[in-house]
């Protein structure tokens, strides 16, 4: 037997300097109709963002999929971490046990780089399964600070981001906003950002206006990239977005930006003048 043959297949990811998720393109149970399914959900949230699974399953049953029934397409959103978002009712949230803290964001002028940093979740289809991302955005430049791949929906990779930001800028925001979702109401992601002395801040349930910068990012990555790519595996997927994010942080300018990249705005390069 040879040596390489009695390696972990983590040792052997670590030596060829990879990420092990990268391995696993499609998640155990998804099936190739299920997967199609799900493209066609992805594409549909992104333009209309207010369909639960019901006007969702209506949508899908006119392009096709005649026979699907609610329960499965409640099924694949709950598999995507999808859901769909409508104005909250209240102006509170509730902390306590539930470990969700108040929106820290309204009213508050944004007005320099490491202020906000903001973080969020998504679903990326590819030509045989799909995988999950996540990306940190400073919110006052628009700039991707850090980003991770994974084809799980676990704290593991998202902290993996937050410690790379960390590394990489050498600064913590002063305020770090997400949305409700189970990740980052866990304890591990709150207790990692209390140790880093950062405020945390949470959308309103379902509010997806409350992060609404990198809401807008993803649905730059997936129209100008994702979508016309239909990557085959991780290793693609993952140059594929670092070629994107690359061009989108020091090459692509932004009409909010006045013209400028993200990356001339973060480093004070150029600024932006009221």
């Amino acid at each position: 037997m040879s040596k390489t043959a009695t390696l972990s297949v983590r040792r052997q990811c670590e030596l060829l300097g990879i990420s092990r998720t990268l391995i696993y393109s499609v998640p155990k149970g998804a099936s190739e109709e299920n997967i199609q399914i799900m493209k066609g959900i992805d594409q549909l949230h992104l333009k209309d963002a207010l369909a639960g699974s019901r006007r969702m399953c209506s949508y899908l049953q006119r392009k096709g999929w005649t026979t699907i029934s609610r329960g499965r397409v409640k099924r694949l959103l709950r598999v995507m971490g999808v859901e769909a978002v409508y104005p909250r009712k209240r102006t509170t949230i509730p902390g306590g046990s539930s470990k969700v803290y108040p929106y820290q964001l309204k009213d508050l002028e944004i007005n320099r780089p490491n202020q906000v940093w903001c973080a969020d979740i998504t679903y990326i289809p590819m030509a045989k399964g799909f995988m999950y991302l996540f990306a940190i955005m400073d919110w006052y430049s628009r700039r991707i600070i850090a980003w991770e791949l994974s084809n799980t929906l676990d704290t593991r990779f998202c902290l993996q981001a937050l410690n790379k930001a960390v590394e990489i800028t050498g600064k913590v925001p002063d305020i770090f906003n997400t949305d409700q979702g189970c990740l980052f109401t866990s304890e591990e992601w709150t207790r990692r950002l209390k140790e880093l002395g950062i405020i945390i801040s949470m959308d309103g349930k379902r509010r997806w206006i409350d992060n609404v910068m990198i809401e807008r990012f993803w649905r730059n990555i997936k129209y100008e990239n994702i979508y016309l790519n239909c990557y085959e595996n991780g290793r693609e997927l993952e140059q594929g977005i670092k070629t994107y994010i690359i061009h989108y942080n020091f090459e692509r300018p932004h009409q909010s930006l006045k013209e400028a990249t993200p990356d001339e705005i973060y480093t004070g390069a150029i600024k932006l003048v009221a």
